[in-house]
């Protein structure tokens, strides 16, 4: 009686210890996840230099974590400078009104009369879209102003998170299969579906990020260029815009460079107009159906449906982060229920 209250006793003092350690990690979430992902994404190079140079953790880790440095971090912090200018220059066009956002969707208004006549046909009065078009333009300027403001004021910050996400990254990559061996050991779970779970993690967390991540940044890119050989303000903005709605299913940066295209036929570009829709459907819309088989394989691809409802979930909860760890909370998800239908159930589990 007495060992089995201590047992007690004690598990509920581990709860409580946990969930207290997690509370104290709660300001550094985003730079521990990041650094598990790269730990993830670049440890098939780990294994490589480790079979080139022997074992050496400390210098495969240090040569691998340079590696992403020139890959992934560098470029991103150049971005986002870059993306800082755009949007303050974008943000002073508005302002000035050298961007007239009522001039646009007059002109667009005049050039496709049959606009104004779908929107009476459905009950919508066309001058409520225009005001809502200007009050969105007016929040964009605002938006603009004060992200610019808070990068600017948060800079320091930032590159702690980065420093801190390096670190942890360099110890994951080192000792990450002592790890995943001591989670293992730890979790009450059975081996078996252990090291399924982790299999499930490590291939949803690539295929999210080699996958998704990778695609939406060459889509974001393509967007970019094109807007920026056309002479349409702020490609980079737009690029990065496109490439973030690129995570998206069903939506895509279509969404972005289609309503670019009607604006320059609607004022006349039309030879601008057709090469950006032209270049959209063709270049930018089959980045996605050839480059994801390639870097993904289609046996790790979630449904879209599963993809789409996660993405935006994981965004709304999570923010920016969210596009990664709501794919993956999903892969889990459906990757438990296998092993609970396989195990418990005596059913082998369907194929998704």
């Amino acid at each position: 009686m007495q060992e089995q209250f201590e047992r007690r006793t004690f598990l509920i003092l581990l709860v409580v210890v946990s969930i207290a350690f997690g509370f104290i990690l709660k300001p550094f979430w985003t730079a521990i996840f990041w650094a598990c992902a790269i730990a993830v994404v670049f440890a098939p190079l780990q294994h490589r230099l480790e079979q080139w140079w022997g074992i050496r953790p400390n210098t495969n880790a240090l040569v691998t974590l340079i590696v992403c440095m020139f890959i992934v971090v560098m470029p991103l912090i150049f971005v986002t400078k870059i993306l800082v200018q755009e949007g303050v220059q974008l943000y002073q066009l508005l302002e000035s009104g050298a961007i007239d956002p009522r001039a646009m969707l007059t002109e667009l208004r005049e050039a496709f009369p049959i606009i104004d006549e779908l929107l009476v046909e459905f009950g919508i009065n066309p001058n409520n879209i225009r005001e809502q078009v200007i009050e969105l333009s007016q929040a964009l300027s605002k938006f603009l102003a004060r992200e610019t403001l808070s990068i600017g004021q948060n800079t320091f910050s930032v590159l702690v998170s980065i420093g801190l996400m390096m670190y942890l990254a360099f110890f994951l990559l080192r000792d990450g299969t002592k790890v995943s061996r001591s989670i293992v050991h730890a979790l009450p779970l059975g081996e078996t579906r252990i090291q399924a779970l982790i299999e499930k993690f490590v291939e949803a967390t690539r295929a999210t990020i080699k996958g998704n991540l990778v695609v939406a940044i060459v889509q974001g890119a393509l967007g970019g260029v094109i807007f920026w050989l056309l002479g349409i303000a702020a490609p980079l903005l737009w690029g990065v815009i496109m490439a973030f709605l690129s995570l998206i299913p069903a939506v895509g940066a279509a969404i972005v460079w289609f309503p670019v295209a009607v604006y320059l036929y609607a004022t006349g570009h039309w030879i601008d107009a057709t090469i950006l829709v032209a270049y959209g459907a063709v270049i930018i819309g089959l980045a996605d159906n050839v480059l994801r088989p390639i870097l993904v394989g289609r046996d790790t691809k979630l449904p879209d449906y599963v993809v789409l409802f996660s993405t935006i979930g994981g965004i709304s909860l999570f923010g920016i982060i969210g596009f990664v760890i709501g794919p993956l909370i999903a892969a889990l998800f459906m990757s438990v229920w296998q092993i609970f239908v396989a195990d418990f159930m005596r059913r082998p589990p369907p194929s998704v």
